[in-house]
């Protein structure tokens, strides 16, 4: 549902713990200005820096940004070689940034197809914030949330065979605790921008009574008002979980 108010105010007593976002529409947006899709890449991460920021000084505890999926590493060579350049060139320019503003880094998603370099790099952000104990921004990196319930299943079907746990344990408790997620709590409210409705293997189990917000702008023209405005949908909804309220 797409709200078109001016969503000035919100409740403070009412902010969501964290916020998950698909980042929607880079390419189409450098598209539809006759630019190359690496433009649209770019001007993406001003969205990024400036909603982190915002997030930051709304004291949202989580935020994570659908970066980059496994299906994305089926693109054109020449696309995904910039795409790793600006995160590379991104990851040095930002780090001292998150410190600085008191944000803890961190990474989901199957690291082992990034390259050597961005991952001493990923590393070299998450060590240096990861005594910051403000906004934990996690960006999703070469993820796909079908392969990662797939590995938490295999990883419980190791343990089943060695042993080490009842086929009659296994609940929500055990899943989650084999999901890159595991030290992260559900996203209570996820933003798809560039106008397409559908979540794109993107936390698929993590979502599942997450509040959907689907905006029509593209990420790169993505600003501070148009997260109120999200924020402001957000905090009108009643969530029940599958209960009623008397």
């Amino acid at each position: 549902m797409i709200i078109e108010n001016n969503p000035s105010i919100i409740k403070t007593e009412n902010i969501p713990k964290h916020i998950a976002i698909i980042m929607d529409g880079n390419g189409r947006w450098a598209k539809s200005k006759n630019l190359p899709r690496a433009v649209g890449h770019k001007h993406g991460v001003k969205s990024v820096q400036i909603i982190s920021e915002l997030c930051s000084n709304l004291k949202i505890e989580y935020l994570t940004l659908y970066t980059l999926s496994l299906e994305n590493f089926s693109r054109p060579k020449f696309e995904l070689k910039s795409l790793m350049s600006l995160l590379s060139s991104t990851i040095k320019s930002e780090v001292k940034k998150m410190k600085d503003n008191n944000i803890q880094f961190n990474v989901i998603g199957f690291r082992e197809k990034l390259p050597k370099e961005i991952n001493n790099q990923l590393d070299d952000a998450i060590f240096k914030t990861k005594d910051n104990n403000g906004l934990k921004l996690n960006l999703a990196l070469a993820y796909s949330s079908r392969s990662e319930l797939i590995n938490s299943i295999n990883q419980i079907v190791k343990e089943v065979m060695n042993h080490n746990l009842e086929i009659k344990d296994i609940n929500e408790t055990i899943v989650n605790e084999k999901l890159f997620t595991k030290n992260i709590p559900d996203p209570d409210l996820l933003i798809r921008t560039g106008g397409e409705n559908r979540l794109s293997n993107f936390l698929l189990w993590q979502s599942a009574y997450t509040e959907l917000y689907f905006s029509n702008k593209f990420w790169p023209d993505f600003r501070e008002k148009d997260l109120y405005q999200a924020l402001n949908d957000f905090q009108k909804r009643e969530r029940r979980f599958g209960k009623i309220n008397l």
